[in-house]
């Protein structure tokens, strides 16, 4: 049986569309289908398209979330409640190509093959500013972290069982999944394609969510920043205190005190700003810390078909 874990936020034009693709690919697989569609609290008509869906074909299921958990929250859900032996995660918008999957099933036979993922090796219609932040990502992220993390990499892959097992055993509630997917270890290939638009609807991924994601990555997988932070305040502390002793210096044998106001006050502030600066990314990791403590759930369902999953 092959899952398909799909999560949807306001996706309401896409769903049919994402459904007819996906059952035309069905007929070139020997596997039985099971779709999870997961609503993270939209707005629209998502959760009454997942109802019709569901009731007139019982391979689909669904489940919706009491609020907007998140994209992370939602793939979590859909691969808990999978029970294929290969499951996949897909955008319902199709930026994913259905007719990957015959490839991916192909080359995941393989004893040696875990996982097959997918990356786009063009950004086709994006916009340049966030082409280049995503790239610099990649960049930073592969230099500072633990983690190897693919550069156009997408969350749409086939795996076996025991990577999905591996993954859900991370029950961490800061999750970012292309790091997670990496991190289980397992061996991992890549199919590549051109950048695809949607097919319907409007992207609800912007510039500054998607930046904010980023540095959640970075947190993630990567101690670095808090190095950072402890050589800027290394550094400006030996800076400061030569500085001190050339003042002193000069003041004793030459007479030449240092004179005005605004170059202290400048001083003053550009150490406040590394101050805070360093306060900043080692609150970051704290905040991280006291979400992990409280032990909250990762998402709650207000709703699912869970008789016809049983």
């Amino acid at each position: 049986m092959l899952s398909i874990v799909v999560p949807c936020f306001n996706e309401q034009e896409s769903i049919p569309l994402f459904f007819e693709a996906v059952e035309r690919v069905r007929l070139q697989l020997p596997l039985t289908f099971e779709y999870i569609f997961v609503d993270d609290g939209s707005h629209d008509q998502t959760l009454a398209e997942l109802r019709a869906l569901a009731s007139a074909h019982a391979d689909v299921h669904y489940l919706s979330f009491s609020r907007n958990f998140g994209k992370e929250a939602a793939l979590y859900a859909g691969l808990s409640h999978a029970h294929g032996d290969y499951v996949t995660v897909m955008d319902v918008d199709l930026q994913d190509p259905p007719e990957l999957l015959v490839k991916m099933y192909q080359k995941i036979q393989a004893p040696e093959i875990d996982c097959v993922g997918t990356r786009r090796v063009t950004r086709t219609g994006e916009p340049k500013i966030r082409t280049f932040f995503a790239k610099l990502f990649y960049k930073i992220i592969n230099r500072i972290g633990q983690t190897e993390m693919v550069d156009g990499a997408r969350d749409f892959r086939l795996m076996t069982r025991p990577m999905l097992d591996a993954i859900l055993e991370l029950k961490e509630v800061n999750r970012f999944s292309k790091g997670l997917f990496t991190w289980v270890g397992f061996n991992m290939v890549y199919l590549e394609y051109e950048n695809r638009e949607r097919v319907a609807g409007t992207t609800s991924w912007s510039f500054w969510k998607l930046f904010a994601y980023s540095i959640d990555g970075i947190v993630n997988f990567s101690d670095a920043p808090l190095n950072i932070a402890s050589f800027v305040g290394a550094f400006s502390c030996v800076a400061s205190a030569i500085a001190m002793l050339i003042i002193i210096f000069r003041t004793i044998f030459y007479g030449d005190p240092t004179s005005g106001w605004p170059s202290l006050v400048c001083i003053f502030l550009f150490i406040g700003g590394i101050q805070l600066l360093c306060l900043g990314i080692i609150g970051k990791y704290i905040g991280k810390i006291f979400t992990e403590t409280k032990k909250r759930p990762i998402y709650v369902v207000r709703e699912t078909d869970q008789s016809k999953n049983k």
